[in-house]
């Protein structure tokens, strides 16, 4: 591989090497202390800078396990080191000034110019020896007292000489000193907790780099939210966000997505314009979205207690990634890493993020602070809301788009091989721009919604009830088609926030208008038909009884009583079946006038009659000539098959919404 992929295997390896010499520290209560090469010091002072622990150390000659607190003194004739702890060592030793840490090889010592005081790096193999029985229970104590240890707060103008420092820079107080007790969960106020701004990071990659894959407990990151959705989690379990009410799932109101239950996430990004996918606890119902997404969506927030599950590539997420693109470039310049604050202006000619980091909570943690009370960031883009009939336009490919459209018809995907909650489900939508276009352009757009976007159950109740103006953020639109994707939300209202760039979206007025039958009609699709009646199908025309809770036509006779119908699907016996009838009938239409065209007509018992079975009533009653050459029109059809060999366009009747 190449150079990066070497670096990788190699700090694995090292973490290995790390954490098995820690366990057997552990598992064999101590390591000989006397063997050559080991380094024991005690701590002095300690203070960090620049994410590192530095401890002013005295080296010691005698071995630890002869020395008692009293004996741990300082010498004016043992050499003073100055041993530098990542931050990783460091939360695993709990050192505090007076302990005594063995330094296991391989050490490095470095000296300085224009100093005495040598400098000990690469101390990955530390540990701190107890002495006595004070000592232990110090240590049991440590996680209940507070220790203040100093930060050295350096700027570029002191690091690099220049002539207007400002002196201020140089003042130690105790506005420098930084906690090191145990978090508390409102620590990003700083109203409350002044010294909070100075603990929280700004930039997802330095946090990932100085923790760690494992993740990191007390640091916190500060990340503006961009978008909050729900992904679809198999293994899901009752939770609830910290504040709000647990969300339960209804066993009487099913839902598409019943069965899968969801993970919230949030698309949050940082100061550095990086992204990252923050995958929160599992919910059983997607049905709080839309509140999470008004609460949430453009404010800032700490992160604290996360892990990374993930480090993804555009090769491996296309769906995050084209979220990602549409957000990209950022609204406000962004910091760049090594250079200087003018140059954060050219943020146009920035490349797009490579990677994005997973992130998942870990147990027991506080998790997301969101400062619900803050104004909304700048760095925050809310979705672009386009009509339909620009998006259509579009040439790209795999572009994310936003727009408000009602709902005229809606059709479950037909595969019973595939469960009911996992088929696609199409929706057949229109607006104003697609209503008030010229020929050319289709007055009606078919949307798919494939089975891994999760609607709430507000969203499936609204589809079949009735007509209904949606609001689809963030579908994927290319190759002539809408879909709705993973990090898709479908909501009933409009966002608080959104840019609509002098789009017109005004709500459809008057009567709803189909793209009539012709030469440019397409499968999947729904279409206004007008004809002359020219034949029926006889051997189509049949009826047959339904199950009225699932649907199921496939009903056998009740085994204990031969007069009632009894459903395998439900496994019940049905008491008031629903009666279906279809039949076939063959229409001349001037639109297409070499095409056979057959449309499908059925009445179900709970409906009104349609058209067509309005005109020909029962064929037991009228005879199949006295229909014939009748004009029929307007029909509401939905175009099940387009064919040239032979050509022939087959169609179904349906009711609109």
């Amino acid at each position: 591989g190449g150079l990066a992929e070497r670096l990788c295997r190699l700090q694995n390896r090292e973490r290995s090497t790390i954490s098995f010499w820690r366990h057997q520290c552990i598992s064999d209560a101590k390591i000989p202390a006397d063997k050559s090469g080991v380094l024991i010091v005690k701590i002095l002072e300690m203070f960090e800078e620049c994410t590192i622990q530095v401890a002013i150390c005295q080296q010691l000659e005698q071995s630890s396990s002869a020395l008692s607190s009293e004996d741990a003194v300082s010498s004016a004739g043992e050499p003073i080191l100055k041993v530098l702890f990542t931050r990783e060592t460091a939360a695993h030793l709990k050192s505090r000034p007076q302990d005594v840490i063995h330094i296991y090889p391989p050490w490095q010592k470095l000296l300085l110019k224009n100093t005495d005081i040598p400098v000990i790096m690469n101390t990955y193999f530390s540990q701190k020896v107890l002495l006595g029985e004070h000592s232990e229970a110090g240590e049991k104590t440590y996680g209940l007292t507070k220790m203040l240890i100093r930060k050295n707060i350096i700027s570029l103008a002191q690091t690099f000489r220049l002539d207007d420092l400002d002196e201020g820079l140089h003042q130690e107080s105790s506005d420098n000193q930084v906690s090191c007790g145990p978090r508390i969960r409102n620590e990003c106020d700083s109203k409350q907790h002044p010294l909070a701004r100075s603990a929280v990071n700004d930039s997802l990659l330095e946090m990932v780099e100085s923790q760690g894959a494992l993740g990191w407990r007390e640091a916190q990151v500060r990340v503006v939210i961009q978008r909050v959705y729900c992904l679809p989690a198999r293994e899901g379990y009752r939770s609830h966000v910290p504040g709000n009410k647990p969300l339960f799932y209804n066993e009487q109101k099913p839902h598409r997505n019943g069965g899968m239950f969801c993970r919230l996430c949030l698309l949050v990004q940082d100061a550095y314009g990086l992204f990252s996918e923050v995958q929160l606890q599992s919910l059983s119902s997607a049905d709080d979205i839309e509140q999470y997404c008004r609460r949430w969506e453009g404010k800032s927030c700490c992160l604290a207690g996360m892990k990374i599950l993930q480090r993804t590539t555009r090769g491996r997420t296309l769906g995050l990634f084209s979220l990602i693109d549409s957000l990209w470039p950022p609204a406000v310049p962004v910091k760049v890493p090594g250079q200087s604050q003018e140059s954060e202006m050219m943020t146009a000619n920035l490349p797009p993020p490579s990677f994005c980091y997973i992130l998942t909570v870990q147990s027991g943690e506080i998790h997301v602070e969101v400062d619900e009370e803050e104004q909304i960031s700048n760095l925050y883009q809310p979705p672009a809301v386009r009509g339909l009939k620009e998006i259509l336009q579009v040439d790209g490919c795999n572009e994310r788009c936003s727009f408000w459209a009602q709902v005229l018809y809606l059709r479950l995907q037909t595969k019973h091989s595939v469960p009911i909650n996992q088929r696609e489900v199409w929706l057949f939508v229109t607006d104003s721009t697609l209503q008030n276009g010229v020929h050319a352009t289709p007055q009606v757009v078919a949307v798919s919604v494939a089975a891994p976007c999760v609607l709430s159950t507000e969203i499936t109740e609204a589809l079949g009830v009735a007509s209904r103006l949606i609001f689809f953020k963030d579908a994927l639109w290319g190759n002539g088609k809408i879909i709705c994707v993973e990090r898709t939300v479908l909501l009933l209202q409009k966002p608080l926030l959104y840019s609509a760039a002098g789009a017109d979206l005004s709500e459809p007025t008057g009567p709803v208008r189909l793209d009539e039958l012709d030469s440019t009609t397409q499968a999947n699709s729904i279409c206004a038909l007008r004809g002359t009646v020219v034949g029926v199908n006889e051997s189509t025309a049949f009826s047959w009884p339904t199950c009225d809770r699932c649907g199921n036509g496939k009903l056998e006779l009740c085994p204990q009583d031969r007069g009632l119908l009894y459903c395998n699907q439900c496994s019940e016996v049905v008491v008031a079946p629903i009666l279906k009838m279809q039949l076939e009938v063959f229409l001349s239409c001037p639109s297409r006038p070499q095409s056979t065209v057959k449309v499908k007509v059925w009445h179900k018992g709970s409906f009104g009659l349609f058209v067509l079975i309005n005109m020909l009533l029962s064929l037991q009653s009228y005879e199949v000539q006295s229909v014939l050459g009748k004009e029929v029109g307007l029909l509401n059809c939905y175009v099940h098959s387009v064919t040239s060999h032979p050509n022939c366009v087959a169609l179904e009747e349906i009711v609109l919404l």
